[in-house]
């Protein structure tokens, strides 16, 4: 019967359409497993030269990690002042942030930063536990400076230094623009896809947090569209050791530098070190 013809015909092509949509789900699956660093890393950059900065007191660093070498500056503090441990974001070299260290030394603070294996001046892969390696390692040698350490750790920073500050000691731990976890942005970005099950390098911040014993300040802005500023307050939360929220209304990723994130940082870290 010819209605009969119809709905069968109906149904074959809905299953087709079925297969096919799940084939294509399948396909953007398999594609985000198999480039997922290439999409969650952006590790391509110019690398500033510490001649061309005004740093003239630093030195360039090679550090033996695992089975690589990391690169990057070292300079020591004045009297009385700390080592800042700087763990860098998710794109390009750590030596295009020179005008953060240039106000660190400026105001007596020594500090190391670098980039970690991957990244433009530091040969090798990317991996979770090859940057965890890392920030582990160049944790340890400035320790061995026998200097107070205090840790910053921004955006993909946050990462490896809520998990050194777990396993090491410091003084206190900054959080700028962090996640409570890297799958936890990926989730929030892509919601139709299974993140959890399949995302390698998911940097769980809320986990590590919990064992962080020293100071915390988390600091983000209400206009950031990269990392959703409840990532940072949801952060704050679960810190054992609480000492200031700082949400700036209208700061997108990028933009608390400019936006006075410096002015809360040295009187915290003065706080941490007076304790």
């Amino acid at each position: 019967m010819p209605e009969v013809r119809a709905v069968k015909l109906l149904r074959r092509i809905l299953l087709a359409l079925v297969i096919l949509l799940v084939v294509a789900y399948a396909g953007v699956v398999g594609y985000m497993y198999f480039n997922q660093r290439a999409l969650q890393y952006d590790a391509q950059g110019e690398i500033t030269d510490l001649a061309d900065t005004t740093l003239s007191g630093a030195e360039d660093i090679a550090v033996p990690s695992d089975d690589g070498v990391v690169h990057g500056w070292y300079q020591a503090p004045q009297a009385g002042k700390p080592v800042i441990v700087y763990y860098k974001g998710n794109s390009g070299s750590f030596s295009a942030e020179h005008e953060r260290f240039e106000q660190f030394v400026a105001d007596g603070y020594g500090f190391v930063a670098f980039d970690y294996r991957g990244f433009p001046a530091s040969p090798g892969s990317i991996s979770q536990q090859g940057i965890l390696d890392d920030a582990t390692t160049m944790f340890d040698w400035a320790a061995d400076k026998g200097f107070p350490l205090v840790i910053w750790g921004r955006s993909l920073g946050s990462g490896p230094s809520t998990y050194v500050a777990s396993v090491r000691d410091a003084e206190a731990l900054l959080l700028e623009t962090p996640f409570l976890s890297a799958v936890t942005v990926a989730g929030e970005r892509y919601p139709y896809l299974p993140v959890g099950l399949v995302m390698q390098d998911q940097f769980p911040v809320n986990q590590w947090i919990a064992d962080v014993t020293e100071a915390v300040l988390v600091a983000h802005g209400t206009g950031d569209v990269t990392i959703d500023v409840s990532n940072g307050e949801r952060v704050y939360a679960l810190a054992p050791n609480k000492d200031e929220l700082w949400i700036e209304p209208g700061a997108g990723h990028s933009d608390l530098w400019d936006r006075g994130i410096w002015s809360h940082a040295e009187p915290f870290f003065e706080r941490a070190i007076a304790d």
